[in-house]
């Protein structure tokens, strides 16, 4: 040990530390400031970043010894008391903080920029935060509160938050650009995302993993892990009380691995210890002994009679299941086609990259605070969490309870089981709390990822531009576990004729058992993948046809009145028209031009200039037959404040924003008198499941109706006690009034309460009923609808490729918080232009190359473009004040958009992703007019 003397936050401290110790560590386990995050131990992603001696740096790399006489800022060192620094101040005011989990390290980033410089462009923030990443907002709202905070340091005068169009006149509450409860704690650091819990004599979990894609396991020995000392419990399959099997649809994946491993990520064994660095030590003494097996490595391999069969039990072997769309005859479809093209897609396996590592903490029943067998985590379905927690420990529901803390994003990853039924056993076995924090690395190795496929796809149409049938064969590599592949590649398919009329389809997709990472739910859920085929093969068309490529969507967009490939009747809420308007409308005014008429395509010296386009649509809810509910209770209190509690997650996604505003709106008082309390299984309603673009509406709806519910209720009593008949009261501003009279809603309450009753109601709301793929009927009960172009830079030099802008056009109902919307739809587009460009997680024979984050190329604040967004309100009838989903489908078309304006651009189109900028110059400069292979297939 090392006595460090520095200042920290303006107060000397002196501390004794190992001299292992990074800066990160010291401050976040020792001296208790959690402000400061770490995203992966690896000086990647920056969101560790604090202030040296005003200088930024990495905190989680940085020698805590090196700061020796030192003065550190962090995050919880900005504020001035209760006055917060002008750019905690701009990021809530812009609309910067989601998540919240990176905020921290792009504050402190850009404060060390202000300090030097406070009148910054765009290509000095960029500059500056080029090193400090966000997995969410899309990076647009950062630059546009540095500059705010800039301003106001200069002047005083902040500028105004870009706020988008929306129709909100005849509401008072929901259409308005409200800040989350949960913003300031993020901001400041003292919001608590899991690993940010401590509890008294804590033990540190660790988890073996396979060292082998495949094999089966012979024997499994403990005894030294056991006598090491420090070490509180090591267990394996055998200590597993109950099921071990776990999963979100099929019951396959085991909690801890039996007979055979069938991925690198499966858990093997599971330690407890008194310290990190005994737990891990620990694991290198336990032995397993396997015979290996040969790997089955791709998706169309596995469903080859010679594939070695992954799950012996199951009755199709290694084809999880069979999807199928028919609709029409498609035999007669391609018969009436004057043209035909067809193609061969491949989309690769992409990362989530959330910048929160995976975290739980168990804690045994009996503990202080905890009745019962308690979890703390960041998951995106606690009630579901609780259910194969309970089965997995053979307990009844009642006995557990999950705690959902903030969640540093999820986007889809946090929806699978992941250390919670692990740091269930060790607390139960030791009878302390243990928890368990995955470093980077090993959340990249375990986690579900979003689905590799091959699309095989072939379109036809008439003459006039109308299509006559399109046929499509898609394999989905599913990875060693079901997770969600069942349900994603399902909405992959149908969703494989893109948001057109097409009268003929026939579509076959292969969800396929592999021996690679499991493939689970991710932002867009498989649409993104079919997507890129769809609308690349609608550009080919326009191109056969001599049609552009605004013309042939606006031809066969879907609209009202129209039936889908699944047989569904669209009766309403269709804005696919407006939106591919709109867009047109606006690349027309961007678009630079000396003779004023719009160019698909232009070339200035050795840089070559295209816009391409691309319509999406994406369906809210589960759909598919599957029950759609969630739960909602808002009680009033004699403060005159209220409270709505439902166990659905926000993942930063502005879910706390929505059920406030529609709960607000409901009982008429401001937004600030409500309140919202999230994913406590034990206080809190089952909302379901955060997936599916279903929460706004779901959720949504049932905070609405349970506070309209408890309004009646209080107007009864009002009613009385103003001596009113109750239609003839109103609720204004928290008040109750008739005529000249009026009563609080704290009074109210008051009153409630002497007359026995609860001034409480619950709401369990159930969506509109759909039907099962095949049956007919409606599939969904609500789509959002989406046209985004992008305009690409080329270089002809270098195959160099850069998004400059992307104009996007989203029907999502009704805006219910417009800034928020914004927010989404800015980080789904900055995401999927990874999706196109550079992001592949890279698996040889089985085995993971993008074991660190440093090998996962994803966007940074460099690579964001100008986005031009623009809100199509096409209302649902059922949805909270007209409202559908926003979550996907900003995410879904970017990526067809951007290949479609590379081959306006180069006369080169690309069918695989990520896009190889170096096999397209390649192809520029030999004259070929297709790339088939993508950079990760460079060997």
């Amino acid at each position: 040990m090392t006595t460090l003397q520095l200042t920290i936050n303006g107060k000397p401290i002196t501390h004794d530390i190992d001299e292992s110790r990074t800066l990160a560590e010291f401050l976040r386990y020792d001296l208790g400031l959690t402000g400061t995050k770490i995203g992966c131990n690896e000086a990647e992603c920056g969101i560790c970043t604090v202030l040296v001696d005003g200088t930024p740096v990495n905190s989680c790399i940085y020698p805590a010894l090196r700061a020796e006489g030192a003065s550190v800022t962090t995050i919880e060192g900005l504020a001035d008391g209760s006055a917060l620094d002008p750019l905690q101040q701009e990021f809530i005011q812009h609309g910067a903080v989601q998540c919240g989990f990176c905020t921290p390290g792009l504050i402190m980033t850009a404060r060390a920029l202000l300090n030097e410089n406070e009148n910054p462009d765009d290509e000095s923030i960029k500059h500056a935060l080029k090193d400090t990443y966000c997995r969410c907002t899309g990076y647009t709202a950062v630059i546009r509160a540095i500059k705010s905070a800039a301003q106001i340091q200069r002047t005083g005068t902040p500028i105004p938050p870009a706020i988008p169009d929306t129709d909100h006149a005849d509401l008072k509450v929901v259409g308005q650009s409200v800040a989350s409860q949960e913003a300031i704690g993020k901001v400041t650091g003292t919001a608590m995302y899991t690993d940010d819990y401590t509890f008294p004599d804590m033990l540190y979990a660790r988890t073996l993993r396979a060292a082998y894609p495949h094999a089966r396991i012979r024997s499994i020995e403990t005894t030294l892990a056991k006598a090491l000392p420090g070490v509180k419990a090591v267990l394996t399959h055998e200590d597993v009380p109950g099921k071990n099997r776990h999963g979100l649809v099929h019951l396959d994946w085991p909690v801890l691995a039996d007979t055979k491993v069938r991925y690198m990520g499966d858990p093997v064994a599971i330690v407890a210890a008194e310290t990190e660095a005994i737990a891990a030590e620990a694991l290198k003494l336990i032995v397993v002994d396997y015979e290996v097996l040969p790997v089955v490595a791709d998706p169309e391999y596995a469903r080859t009679p010679e594939a070695p069969v992954l799950h012996e039990e199951w009755p199709t072997g290694n084809l999880l299941k069979h999807i199928k769309v028919r609709h029409g005859d498609i035999d007669q479809g391609f018969a009436d086609a004057d043209v035909i093209v067809e193609g061969e897609y491949h989309t690769p396996t992409t990362e989530h990259a959330f910048l929160e590592p995976e975290c739980a903490i168990g804690i045994p029943a009996g503990t202080a605070g905890h009745d019962k067998l308690t979890v703390y985590v960041g998951s995106q379905i606690p009630y579901q969490d609780r259910s194969q927690l309970s089965a997995a420990m053979n307990l009844p529901e009642t006995d557990v309870r999950i705690l959902g803390t903030l969640i540093g994003g999820g986007f889809g990853g946090k929806e699978d089981i992941a250390g919670q039924i692990h740091v269930a056993m060790l607390a139960t076995v030791t009878g302390k709390p243990v928890k368990m924090l995955y470093t980077r690395q090993e959340s990249l190795v375990f986690h579900p990822k979003r689905h590799a496929t091959v699309i095989r796809i072939k379109t036809g149409a008439k003459r006039d531009g109308r299509l006559t049938a399109v046929q499509a064969e898609l394999y989905g590599d599913g990875g060693a576990y079901a997770s969600l592949s069942d349900k994603v590649l399902t909405r992959a398919t149908t969703h494989a004729t893109g948001p057109y009329i097409v009268p003929n389809a026939k579509i076959d997709c292969y969800a396929m058992y592999t021996n690679n990472p499991v493939s689970g739910a991710f932002r867009g859920f498989g649409v993104t993948q079919s997507a890129f085929a769809v609308e690349q093969n609608m550009d080919r068309l326009a191109d056969e046809l001599g049609l552009d490529p605004i013309t042939i969507r606006r031809i066969n967009a879907q609209r009202v009145g129209v039936v889908t490939a699944t047989g569904q009747l669209l009766r309403e809420s269709v804005g696919l028209l407006d939106s591919l308007d709109k867009v047109y409308e606006t690349m027309q005014e961007v678009t630079p031009s000396n003779d004023h008429d719009f160019h698909w395509a232009w070339r200035e010296g050795t840089k070559a200039y295209g816009w391409g386009v691309a319509c999406a649509y994406k369906n809210t809810g589960l759909g598919g037959g599957a029950p759609d509910k969630a739960g909602a209770e808002v009680e009033a209190f004699e403060d005159g404040s209220f409270e709505v509690r439902t166990s659905s997650a926000d993942m930063g996604q502005g879910l706390v924003m929505v059920v406030a505003q529609c709960a607000a709106e409901e009982l008429r008082v401001p937004y600030d008198r409500v309140r919202v309390l999230l994913s406590d299984t034990d206080k809190t309603p089952n909302g379901g499941p955060t997936t599916a673009s279903r929460q706004t509406y779901v959720t949504g709806n049932a905070a609405r109706l349970a506070a309209a519910t408890l309004r009646d209720a209080m107007t009864r009593v009002a009613a009385e006690t103003l001596d009113a008949p109750p239609e003839r009261v109103r609720f204004e501003e928290g008040l109750a009034r008739y005529e000249q009279h009026e009563i609080t809603v704290g009074e109210i309450v008051k009153q409630m309460k002497r007359q026995g009753l609860r001034p409480a109601s619950l709401y369990e709301y159930t969506a509109p009923q759909t039907q099962a793929l095949g049956t007919g009927g409606d599939m969904h009960f609500a789509f959002s609808y989406a046209t985004q172009a992008a305009l690409v830079e080329v270089d002809l030099e270098t195959g160099e490729t850069k998004v400059q802008t992307v104009v996007g056009g989203h029907d999502i109902g009704r805006a219910i918080n417009p800034l928020a919307l914004q927010g989404q739809i800015e980080g789904g587009i900055v995401m999927a232009m990874g999706n196109c460009l550079t992001e592949a997680f890279i698996t040889e024979n089985g085995v993971p190359w993008t074991r660190l984050l440093s090998r996962y190329k994803m966007p940074s604040i460099r690579h964001s473009p100008e986005i031009i967004s623009h809100i199509i309100e096409a209302r649902t009838a059922d949805g909270p004040y007209g409202a559908k989903g926003v979550g996907e489908i900003a995410s879904i078309n970017t990526t067809p958009a951007i290949a479609n304006a590379i081959t306006h651009a180069t006369g080169v189109r690309v069918y695989n992703l990520p896009i190889d900028q170096d096999a397209l110059l390649r192809a520029i400069k030999s004259g070929a007019t297709e790339v088939h292979s993508a950079w990760q297939d460079v060997k």
